[in-house]
């Protein structure tokens, strides 16, 4: 028979291959699409190496700003002092960790092994996380809602095919075989733990404001980047129409279960830009400079932080 710790092991290594495989298909169909629209992609990387180097020092200032905003969230949903060097380094690292792993899995690890080491029970740790999501998401929502009627007309209805309607059948079948199964009350537990840190939270105006400003200032610079990108390369969108195509983006590419929504994301915002009117090599061009200064160019710093705060057992 066997042992607990062999059947967890067995579902670990099921959960892995599952997120590899999710992961795997994403991307071969990310490089699916950048072969056929090869010279879009080549033609926008020509664009980006001519592009203002004043406003992609902005979108850089601004994608720096990103480690701070999720810092401030993150000292949020912890009603205890953390520390804030160590923090903002865990931060970074972990923006660099989640480029690794599908789901925010790097983020939420590197995050989770620090609250733990700062003293916070993994109970605690994990609905501080939890929270800092539920958070997060909350505002990209809201921000969504106001820049609609701002932008009308921008975002249209994507036409769902039956297979896409069979997929979201599917899932809502899959949420209510999670309520009613066994697992119900484990659920139930976890949700009441996240719901007691949030009006443990708000009952300290400090740490709300540091959560929901922190959540709020981590969209709006991403969004900024976007936007400094979008004017380096001379794409005629407002400021408040790529903000809105970057939170529409991101939002749906989160569904998709890509290392920091890498191939899921580049294809929403392509097809986002795209849509609104914006040129293939010019829609390229931006997505390849938002990722430079998002992904590539921290992410040797980012590892070697995390590496250092690894062997200094800040993690």
């Amino acid at each position: 028979m066997t042992s607990p710790a062999g059947l967890t092991a067995s579902l670990g290594r099921r959960r892995a291959y599952w997120h590899a495989g999710g992961c795997l298909v994403v991307l071969l169909g990310a490089l699916y699409l950048v072969r056929r629209h090869w010279p879009a992609v080549e033609s926008g990387a020509g664009r980006l190496a001519v592009a203002d180097h004043g406003w992609l020092l902005t979108g850089a200032v601004a994608a720096m700003g990103t480690w701070a905003a999720s810092a401030l969230a993150q000292q949020g949903a912890v009603v205890g002092r953390l520390p804030g060097p160590r923090l903002l380094a865990a931060q970074f690292a972990a923006s660099a960790a989640n480029h690794l792993l599908p789901a925010g899995l790097g983020a939420g690890a590197v995050n989770l092994r620090f609250l733990m080491r700062c003293g916070l029970p993994a109970g605690r740790a994990a609905g501080a996380l939890a929270v800092k999501a539920a958070t997060g998401a909350a505002v990209r929502l809201a921000l969504i809602a106001l820049l609609v009627p701002a932008c009308p007309g921008l975002l249209r209805l994507p036409h769902l095919s039956p297979a896409a309607l069979a997929a979201a059948a599917g899932l809502a079948v899959l949420l209510v075989l999670l309520l009613v199964t066994p697992w119900r009350s484990r659920w139930r537990r976890a949700l009441a733990a996240v719901l007691a840190d949030i009006r443990a939270l708000h009952a300290r105006p400090a740490r709300a404001a540091a959560l929901w400003g922190g959540s709020l200032a981590f969209a709006v610079l991403h969004a900024l980047v976007l936007i400094a990108v979008t004017r380096a390369v001379g794409l005629p969108l407002a400021p408040l129409q790529v903000a809105l195509l970057y939170l529409a983006a991101s939002s749906a590419a989160a569904l998709l279960p890509t290392p920091g929504g890498l191939g899921s994301l580049d294809a929403a915002l392509a097809l986002a830009l795209s849509a609104a009117g914006t040129p293939g090599a010019g829609a390229a061009s931006a997505v390849l400079g938002y990722r430079l200064l998002t992904v590539w160019l921290p992410l040797l710093p980012g590892l070697l932080v995390l590496g250092v705060l690894v062997r200094r057992k800040a993690l």
